[in-house]
C-alpha cells in the first residue's frame, strides 16, 4: 500500500525520481512545496478514484497529510471501510 500511494502522490504532484525519497516518516504539508490546497484536493480525488472509496470534506485533517506514514494509513482505514 505505502508504494502505491508513494507513486501516486508523486505522479499527482510530479516529483519525479525525488518520490524515491520519500519514507513513511517523511512530512509532506510543509515539506513539499508541490502540496498546496489545490494539490491536496486533487491528491483525495486521485486515491478516491485508485482506490474506489469516497472522503467527506469532515475526514481530511492536516493531520491526514501531517506524514507520509499518516496519509497511508488515512487510506488503509478507507480500503478496509
Amino acid at each position: 500500500m505505502f508504494e502505491e500511494v508513494r507513486d501516486l502522490i508523486g505522479s499527482v504532484l510530479q516529483l519525479g525520481d525525488r518520490v524515491n525519497t520519500i519514507t513513511n516518516e517523511t512530512p509532506l504539508l510543509g515539506n513539499l512545496p508541490e502540496l498546496d490546497s489545490m494539490a491536496v484536493v486533487t491528491v483525495i480525488t486521485s486515491l478516491e478514484e485508485h482506490y474506489g472509496f469516497f472522503v467527506e470534506d469532515d475526514e481530511i485533517s492536516a493531520d491526514t497529510f501531517s506524514t507520509m506514514g499518516s496519509l497511508v494509513e488515512f487510506v488503509e482505514q478507507k480500503v478496509k471501510g
